[in-house]
């Protein structure tokens, strides 16, 4: 607030870069247990793993039930995020009226970004992966390694 009093208004992109990569990282942390309750493929995947037939019906009432379980707590925090940051930003907004210009170039600017950091993210295990691929000697075990690891993260 006192930098852009000082700066009268005017957007000044150095002072709001960290406060767009603290935006984009916050969200990013935000975002994990969200992913962990949508997602639901490493479920199927161990239940499609699976290929004991005895109580067949028994496992697929668990994991329907597990899903279902998984879904409702997304639905409900995701909920809550929501209205929690709508009052917030909300009440900002009222308080702070001259700065709406500025919170909504900072969140485009954020969400900009955040677009963008996955393409690095997904990508640089792959620059890593293909030289380790390519050579059929399998020399460059560390390499995929390192590949696989970085995908981890």
């Amino acid at each position: 607030m006192h930098k852009i009093y000082q700066s009268r208004g005017e957007f000044d992109f150095e002072a709001q870069l960290p406060i767009i990569a603290y935006s984009t990282l916050i969200s990013m942390i935000l975002n994990i247990p969200l992913n962990f309750l949508s997602l639901s493929n490493d479920a199927i995947i161990n239940f499609k793993q699976n290929t004991s037939k005895i109580h067949i019906m028994k496992k697929v009432k668990n994991l329907e039930n597990k899903l279902n379980t998984k879904f409702i707590l997304f639905f409900i925090i995701g909920f809550l995020f929501l209205l929690f940051f709508w009052y917030y930003i909300s009440m900002f907004c009222v308080v702070y009226r001259n700065t709406q210009i500025h919170l909504l170039k900072d969140t485009l600017l954020s969400f900009g970004l955040s677009l963008i950091i996955p393409f690095g993210y997904y990508l640089l295990p792959g620059f890593f992966r293909l030289p380790a691929l390519s050579n059929r000697k399998n020399k460059r075990k560390c390499l995929y390694k390192f590949s696989k690891c970085l995908q981890s993260f």
